[in-house]
């Protein structure tokens, strides 16, 4: 198996306690971007930034299956670039950030699909609503990082969910029910 392989099957695999010889990554927050975009009436293609995610892998490199993943997305941080529309997403009619503040993934299984990339299957919560997604992951790398002198991963994912099953369905079907979810992100080991 490669180091790459490995990564990746350490990065996207869970179990309830982490390994005793797993190495603890932790998100580095000024290189992690959560982006989502739908179809708006079918004119355009719109997006919208989470700017604040935090969370930690748990990489086993020896014994990849006993990895973790949990990611924390700050809802409160969603940024559309218009501030109108920021405070009618954070609204009780959509996100409801007043009483739903956070967002979570935690990993449940992996299935690779090459030496860098995997299907990672997971529980997505959402406004208090849990759901299964799956993640189409690819290991970017693995390495020194050179400017801080740390070891880091950097890793993509991207999944495709209805909003609609997390209690965000206003407009839809005219406002696209689908939703793509983008995310990059480089972590330091601890």
């Amino acid at each position: 198996m490669t180091l790459s392989r490995a990564a990746l099957i350490a990065a996207c695999s869970v179990v309830a306690l982490p390994a005793f010889a797993a190495d603890l990554y932790e998100f580095d927050p000024g290189h992690t971007e959560v982006l989502v975009s739908w179809n708006h009436l079918g004119f355009s293609t719109q997006r919208a930034e989470f700017n604040a995610a935090s969370g930690e892998i748990y990489l086993d490199e020896k014994d990849p299956a006993k990895s973790r993943v949990d990611v924390t997305i700050d809802a409160t941080a969603l940024d559309t670039g218009v501030a109108e529309f920021d405070g009618h997403m954070k609204s009780e009619g959509f996100f409801d950030v007043a009483k739903f503040p956070t967002i979570t993934f935690k990993s449940t299984k992996v299935e690779l699909a090459g030496d860098k990339t995997a299907k990672v299957y997971g529980e997505l919560t959402v406004k208090g609503v849990t759901k299964p997604v799956v993640l189409d992951v690819t290991l970017n790398r693995i390495a020194q990082n050179p400017i801080y002198n740390r070891y880091a991963a950097g890793f993509s994912a991207k999944t495709v969910v209805k909003r609609s099953e997390f209690g965000l369905g206003a407009y839809a079907p005219a406002v696209s029910d689908e939703v793509t979810i983008t995310i990059d992100t480089e972590l330091f080991k601890k």
